[in-house]
């Protein structure tokens, strides 16, 4: 029995992605609870493709981002 391993990025799915737009929105609107529960309701899988794509994109993690984002 052989263990196939996919090199293939994890993907957001669309409710993460839902999830993730809410939580900005939150963030933007100055209601960090908000934000927060929407970053714990994406699933593991979406993620770590979040984490993935940000730190190809802007060099960062999620956190440092939303910390700079919401500091400025």
């Amino acid at each position: 029995m052989s263990t196939h391993t996919s090199s293939a990025p994890p993907s957001i799915s669309l409710m993460a992605a839902g999830e993730l737009r809410d939580a900005l929105t939150a963030i933007e609107q100055g209601k960090g609870p908000a934000a927060v529960a929407a970053l714990m309701a994406i699933d593991p899988v979406s993620w770590q493709a979040i984490e993935q794509r940000l730190t190809t994109l802007v060099g960062s993690d999620l956190r440092e981002l939303l910390i700079k984002t919401a500091g400025g």
